[in-house]
């Protein structure tokens, strides 16, 4: 990037198009809403030591066993996989339950998505319930920033790219932005009541999977914004929070 010039924004809205994408030396901030990334925010700013994400749940299973005062958690389908302890809900970390702790945490697409990118400057952790700290974030690095997208199983899903209409339509003045994801992102966004942006989603593929579980107030929780005001990164193998980020 040039003296003077605006970093570039872009939007992947599913890890099968990662590849298309130039993430060396850029700010990565990965998005799964329903229910990852929230889950691994909410965990972090009610005390967790860190969050550590693995791809299979044998991998998480071995972890806890060798970490101590660690919790193992995670989902397949929307519902915690057999063999680990808790489930991939927001909601079911309080911080007298997870202060201290270290989340060992798999699930379906956020963690898988997280172990693809490569080369990235560095990588952040999206939801709305931190939507103003990223964006803050952001406009500080002076650096190119992929939105990535979970999405659901590689295909296209409403909750993530919602959200990342929500970052490009309040970080655009900041960044160089001519990627046609990004615009249809922001015009998504732009076109819903941001004040009521669950009743949007409720009528959305994933919504209605994990609505079969009962899961109705995780996703309310999960598209409240700014609950946690954290920007959790990875640092080696953890994500973490620290006062220089």
């Amino acid at each position: 990037m040039k003296s003077g010039e605006k970093p570039v924004l872009e939007v992947c809205i599913s890890p099968a198009l990662l590849h298309l994408y130039d993430t060396r030396g850029a700010v990565v901030v990965i998005i799964d809403i329903f229910r990852a990334t929230s889950t691994i925010i909410a965990a972090l700013h009610n005390g967790a030591k860190c969050v550590i994400p693995v791809a299979s749940v044998a991998e998480c299973i071995e972890l806890g066993s060798h970490i101590e005062n660690s919790i193992t958690a995670g989902e397949r389908e929307g519902k915690i996989a057999p063999g680990l302890q808790h489930g991939n809900s927001p909601l079911e970390y309080p911080r007298q339950f997870v202060e201290g702790k270290t989340l060992v945490l798999t699930t379906t697409n956020g963690t898988r998505l997280l172990h693809m990118v490569k080369d990235a400057s560095v990588i952040v952790i999206g939801s709305f319930l931190n939507l103003d700290a990223i964006c803050r974030y952001l406009s500080r690095q002076q650096k190119n920033v992929l939105l990535a997208c979970a999405s659901w199983k590689d295909r296209f899903n409403l909750e993530d790219t919602l959200f990342a209409g929500a970052v490009v339509n309040a970080s655009e003045d900041w960044f160089d932005i001519n990627c046609d994801s990004a615009r249809a992102a922001k015009y998504l966004y732009q076109s819903v009541n941001t004040g009521k942006i669950i009743d949007f989603l409720k009528d959305s593929s994933h919504y209605r999977r994990l609505s079969r579980y009962n899961l109705e107030k995780d996703m309310e929780y999960c598209t409240t914004p700014n609950l946690h005001p954290i920007v959790p990164f990875l640092r080696d193998r953890e994500l973490v929070i620290d006062n220089l980020h």
